[in-house]
This record gives C-alpha cells, sequence and structure tokens, in this order.
C-alpha cells in the first residue's frame, strides 16, 4: 500500500479539489494562528492534506519534528512560533511533495524576518525513522497531521517516536479514526487508503497501542465526527463512523494506566501569552488562571515534568494514595456531533 499512498499524494493530487472525499479536510484556525497562516505561500497551502491543527502551547525555542510533512504548511507554521532559535524538522516520502517544500524555504525565511532558515526536509518513510540522521532524545515534540493512518506499520511509528522524543516531550498529533475495526477487504482499497479511511485504527486499538509503545494515558484534546460527502464511498463504508481527533501523548515513563488520585492540584499563573485566561491540557482539563484545581497524578506529571512546568505552581506530592478519580472510562470517547451541525471545521 506504501507505493499506492506515494502514488496518489504525489502524481495524483494536485491540490485539495482531488480528494475523493471531504476525510481530509482542514479546520478553522484559532485566531491567534491566522496571521501566520496567512504569510505563507499559496503552493504550500495549496497542497495540503492534514484533518486537524498541530499547534501546541509554548512553542519558543522548541525542536519539533513533522511526521508526513507534505508541502510543508505545517512545519513553516511551526517554524515561525518556534523562532529562529527553534528548529523544525520535516519527513516525507513523496519526492513531489518535498520538492514543493524546498523550494519555498528561503520564502518563509524571509517572510518570517529570519537571517538563517529554521526548517530542513528529509526524505524517508515515518515507519523507518530510525534510518534517518536523528539522534534519538533530541526533540521537544513531535507532530503528525492526518499521516499515521497512512502508515503501514504504526507500532513501529509510535515506538520510533518514543525513541526520538526527550523525556517529557511529548507526540501532538491529528489523525483520523473509526469507532470499530476497517474490515479487511476496505482496508485493501487504494482510494480509501488514500482518502485517509481504510488505514485509520479503531480508536480503542489506537489508545491500547499507545500505552504498549510506553505512552501512558493517551490525552483526547479535541475530536469531530467526519463527512464523507461522496455516496457511492459512503455506501461502501457502511456504518462505519470516522473521526477526527487530536491527541497528545507524552514521554513520561511514571505515567500510570489510570487517572489515580493523590490529593493534588495545580495552580496556573496565566504566563502562556495565548492562553491568558485558561490552559487547556485537553478535552477534560481547561485551568483557569488564578484557581487552584484538583488533579490526578498523571496530569501532575504531564505539568511538572513537560515545558510546561514553569507556567504552574504545584500543591501536594505521591504520598498519600486515595483511590481512582472519578470518570476514567472506556466508552466512544469523541464528539459525536454531526458534521453538518458542527460550528469548527470549514472543509478544504
Amino acid at each position: 500500500m506504501r507505493d499506492e499512498v506515494k502514488d496518489y499524494y504525489g502524481r495524483q493530487l494536485t491540490g485539495s479539489q482531488d480528494l475523493a472525499t471531504t476525510a481530509c479536510c482542514d479546520q478553522a484556525p484559532p485566531e491567534h494562528l491566522k496571521p501566520v497562516l496567512a504569510r505563507l505561500h499559496d503552493e504550500v497551502v495549496s497542497r495540503y492534506y492534514g484533518c486537524g491543527l498541530v499547534a501546541p502551547a509554548a512553542l519558543e525555542g522548541m525542536r519539533i519534528l513533522d511526521l508526513g510533512s507534505g508541502s510543508g504548511r505545517d512545519v513553516y507554521l511551526l517554524s515561525a512560533l518556534v523562532g529562529e532559535a527553534g528548529e523544525v524538522v520535516g519527513v516525507d516520502m513523496t519526492d513531489e511533495q518535498l520538492e514543493v517544500a524546498r523550494r519555498h524555504q528561503d520564502y518563509h525565511r524571509q517572510a518570517f524576518g529570519f537571517e538563517r532558515s529554521n526548517v530542513r526536509f528529509l526524505k524517508g518513510y515515518i515507519e523507518a525513522l530510525d534510518e534517518l540522521d536523528l539522534t534519538p532524545a533530541s526533540f521537544d515534540i513531535v507532530i503528525s497531521n492526518c499521516v499515521i493512518n497512512l502508515s503501514t506499520d504504526k507500532a513501529k511509528v509510535l515506538s520510533d517516536v518514543k525513541r526520538l522524543l526527550k523525556p517529557g516531550g511529548e507526540f501532538y498529533f491529528s489523525d483520523v479514526y473509526a469507532d470499530r475495526r476497517v474490515p479487511a477487504e476496505l482496508a485493501r482499497d487504494p482510494v480509501l487508503y488514500g482518502e485517509c479511511l481504510a488505514g485509520a485504527l479503531y480508536w480503542n486499538d489506537f489508545e491500547n497501542l499507545a500505552r504498549a509503545s510506553g505512552f501512558g494515558d493517551p490525552r483526547l484534546v479535541e475530536s469531530r465526527r467526519l463527512g464523507i460527502d461522496n455516496p457511492a464511498i459512503e455506501a461502501r463504508l457502511g456504518s462505519i463512523r470516522f473521526y477526527s481527533a487530536t491527541y497528545r501523548l507524552f514521554n513520561i515513563d511514571a505515567l500510570e494506566p489510570a487517572c489515580e488520585d493523590y490529593g493534588q492540584a495545580v495552580i496556573y499563573q496565566g504566563t502562556l501569552a495565548d492562553m491568558p485566561d485558561a490552559f487547556v491540557l485537553d478535552g477534560h482539563h481547561r485551568i483557569e488562571t488564578g484557581r487552584v484545581f484538583p488533579v490526578c497524578g498523571n496530569t501532575w506529571r504531564m505539568l511538572a515534568e513537560s515545558r510546561f512546568a514553569a507556567h504552574f505552581e504545584f500543591i501536594g506530592n505521591f504520598d498519600t494514595h486515595y483511590g481512582i478519580f472519578a470518570g476514567c472510562g472506556t466508552t466512544l470517547p469523541f464528539d459525536e456531533e454531526s458534521p453538518a451541525k458542527a460550528e469548527a471545521g470549514g472543509c478544504c
């Protein structure tokens, strides 16, 4: 399937208008990113096929790896946010997409007022990152936007990401997931695969795979139900529902399998420029500035042992265990709002 995907994204698609469905469609960006996106080259934006947003907070000076970087839209967006002291490395397997990305490298250097470019692009496969010149434990953040579903060895992708992240670093990525396992006969269809549907993992298989790869307690940041908008393909897919979801996986070995209560709390200082009123860790943790906010041990570690530590005051320790936090369930975690009613997410 790898060759079919390379052909689909390298030769068959010339822009988002060529997609057969609306599964690989972008979301409306937050206000603080719109000025940066407006400075990106038109060709880079037109050859973009992502399904979510992969720009978490606190990026200044960070070193970021983008898996399946394509035309470079997310690489260049993040290059502006990390600043000249940071670096963004893009990996993609498609010559045509890499050529577009590299062609506009100096354009973006000038657009952001940098003396030197802070990006580079490597040709390679995201399930073979160990074959590239990438130093273990050298990245603060790894991102990916609607690409993991295209990989034929998702377990290898996750294990390589774990190896490349610094302690306390995170894998912050958007992808497509299904509410059940996709039947094998559909998974072999090259168009469905290229449209980010046939290779989508069942959400619970993904969470179990993440834990098995060393990423304890995967956190869902946001999600939305995907529309297909192609009656013939919808008929083939039957009752399977698909979702665009953004997860963050922290490289913290001490995370536990569930949310355990140690009587701890945090106070957010309001010191992140784009989050003055509240810090959003995930879909269940909106931490208002100045408020004492009770947290489980895992959330404590995600904040205390990551780049976010300087922005919080920490109360308590791990001396006494009070049991499990309520609401740590295993039901479908995604937003069930229908595509027609969803406010977010203009499509391509």
